[in-house]
């Protein structure tokens, strides 16, 4: 166990991360962010972000994380990597463990995100960022006036078909039932939506590959065994998404997908343990949203730290 106890530990080196981290560091606060990967979390692995405002020619996701580390270093920021398997929130010093350390702090952000679920296809993800994708609004724009398929019938999954209709040349939505799951004020648009085609009671079951790139997809009936190949030049997963918050244990209060439940105060039911970016339940997960709440969670546990 390290001595040192900092006055925030941060978990989770994604831009909701090292917002917090930034915010903290200038006001002077000790403060340490543990990343299991490198900096920026999964916006590390997209290749242009055209929606985060300030870069006219959009920015590479890695190139973006990594000015967000560096920006937080210069006031100060510690970086430690490793990946966080347990917490021990029960003191008013709170600790953070690693496999080969235990940090302490005052305060704890837990900024460790959410993996989109896979189907769990065999080539599936070899092929991610070539064909195979699970954001949207990230990388939509590469499709444009071609054909894609999304798969899913939720509020993400229309939605993002209603995104791609306004760029691409053809939707296919494919969904294991007969209607959808998303609430009502999806529907009529998308029913509205020329170049939409829907799949009903269907599963995909291969991702078709060519020149290293997915060209297409075979779905496969619920109802039967009938199949049928489906061409197109991408693939967006949209069948939800799984919070990283395992290794807490039960010692915050989480909602029933497994998000952290806290407002936009970005409290948890401990006090002085925050909960920002796509890890915490909220309406909308995109870097810029990310952002907000590590401001927010800065601003948060100054006040209890000189209350403490």
């Amino acid at each position: 166990m390290e001595e040192r106890i900092y006055d925030m530990i941060i978990v989770g080196g994604g831009p909701a991360g090292y917002s917090a981290a930034l915010y903290a560091s200038r006001a002077g606060l000790d403060t340490l962010v543990i990343e299991r990967m490198s900096a920026g979390g999964q916006m590390a692995l997209t290749d242009i972000i055209d929606n985060y405002p300030g870069f006219e020619n959009g920015v590479d996701g890695f190139e973006l994380g990594m000015k967000m580390q560096q920006g937080a270093t210069r006031f100060g920021a510690k970086t430690e990597y490793g990946e966080v398997v347990g917490v021990d929130f029960s003191n008013a010093v709170k600790a953070v463990k690693t496999a080969s350390k235990t940090f302490c702090g005052k305060t704890v952000v837990i900024a460790t995100g959410a993996n989109p679920r896979e189907l769990g296809l065999e080539n599936e993800s070899k092929l991610v960022g070539r064909g195979v994708h699970y954001c949207a609004h990230c990388d939509g724009r590469f499709y444009k006036d071609k054909t894609v398929v999304v798969v899913g019938g939720g509020n993400s999954a229309v939605s993002d078909a209603l995104y791609l209709s306004r760029i691409v040349k053809k939707v296919y939505l494919v969904h294991r039932r007969d209607t959808l799951r998303a609430t009502k004020i999806y529907h009529e648009p998308l029913l509205k939506a020329s170049n939409v085609e829907f799949v009903w009671n269907s599963r995909v079951t291969e991702v078709l590959e060519g020149n290293g790139r997915a060209n297409g997809i075979t779905v496969q009936s619920v109802q039967s065994d009938d199949k049928r190949q489906i061409e197109c030049d991408g693939l967006f997963v949209s069948i939800g998404r799984q919070p990283i918050t395992e290794f807490l244990n039960g010692s915050v209060t989480l909602d029933g997908q497994g998000y952290i439940i806290a407002d936009e105060s970005t409290k948890t039911n401990i006090d002085g343990v925050y909960a920002v970016g796509d890890v915490r339940t909220k309406a909308l997960r995109q870097v810029v949203t990310a952002v907000s709440d590590g401001a927010v969670a800065a601003h948060y546990a100054e006040e209890y730290l000189s209350r403490s």
